[in-house]
């Protein structure tokens, strides 16, 4: 009987460990979002740059298709300058209310 009880609360010291474990590493890292959820984010990092650099000139194209359907033909930092996030690296598909002119051209 006795042994069956230490069994029990070693059992019961376990589970409150790891409870209290998750617990630290959730607060400490945060969750991290399910894939699901990663759609709404931006898809470029966010870096910080000035406003004075807009709008972006670029020397070669490097597309990105922003939130809005159009193709920002200089990246990340072409659409961050318009105010948009991007859906997906690469143009936008032919079809969904075309692409914005390339800068600089």
């Amino acid at each position: 009987m006795k042994s069956e009880l230490r069994k029990s609360q070693f059992h019961l010291q376990i589970l409150l460990f790891a409870v209290i474990f998750l617990s630290i590493t959730v607060c400490l890292n945060g969750l991290n979002p399910l894939p699901s959820h990663q759609d709404d984010e931006d898809k470029c990092p966010r870096t910080p740059f000035p406003t004075d650099s807009c709008p972006i000139n670029c020397f070669r194209p490097d597309p990105v298709c922003g939130v809005d359907g159009v193709t920002y033909w200089c990246g990340c930092p072409d659409a961050h300058c318009a105010g948009v996030r991007v859906a997906k690296l690469g143009p936008c598909t032919v079809g969904n209310g075309g692409s914005g002119a390339v800068p600089g051209g």
